[in-house]
Parts: C-alpha cells; structure tokens; sequence
C-alpha cells in the first residue's frame, strides 16, 4: 500500500441503469472496489440485481466522515438519490469511463 500524507475514502452509487436499482457503497479504494463490481466478484444485491454503472462519487479525507454520509444516504427516500445523481451526473453516464487504464478504458 502506498504511503500517503492523506487518505481518501469515497462514497458512491451505483445503478443498474438510468432510473433503475441503486447500490450505496463507502470504501478506501474506489478503483479496486469498482473493479470488483464490475467483474461481479461479490455474491449479493449487486451481482443479483446487475448494479455496476458507477453514476454518483464523493470523496473524504477521514473514515468517519465517509461513513457518516453513506450512513445517512442509505437513509434517503430514492427520489432524493435520484434528484443527487441527476444534479451531478444528469445522463447517468458510468463515470469509470473517464478513468484512464480503469479495465481497458483508453
């Protein structure tokens, strides 16, 4: 692991597809974390359900703040999820197309 002045912690959505079913996730390694959404390495809701399309990210310098706001999200009704992504990412586009080298992304 590298050695870093600071850590970053993310909280994110995902969604099956626009309008479509939702995951809530925190996690210390976003690219690691997405990688193994994407190649369905966790049995559960999101394999079951085909939740991979990464629509929504927050990024955190401290653990307790990341999970405080996952904690909380995962609280919101599903139109508030909705109205979040739409206000950052109004087309629902998979935002690990923008990671250049991210599992063949060019």
């Amino acid at each position: 692991m590298p050695n870093r002045d600071f850590h970053c912690y993310y909280v994110y959505i995902l969604a099956s597809k626009k309008n479509g079913t939702l995951y809530t996730g925190m996690t210390g390694g976003i690219d690691n974390r997405m990688e193994q959404h994407k190649l369905e390495m966790f049995e559960g809701f999101t394999k079951k359900h085909n939740v991979k399309n990464l629509v929504y990210l927050e990024e955190f310098q401290y653990v307790d703040d990341a999970m405080a706001r996952e904690k909380k999200l995962k609280k919101w009704r599903r139109q508030w999820k909705i109205d979040l992504i739409e206000e950052e990412n109004p087309q629902w586009r998979d935002l690990t197309e923008d990671w250049k080298g991210f599992m063949g992304n060019k």
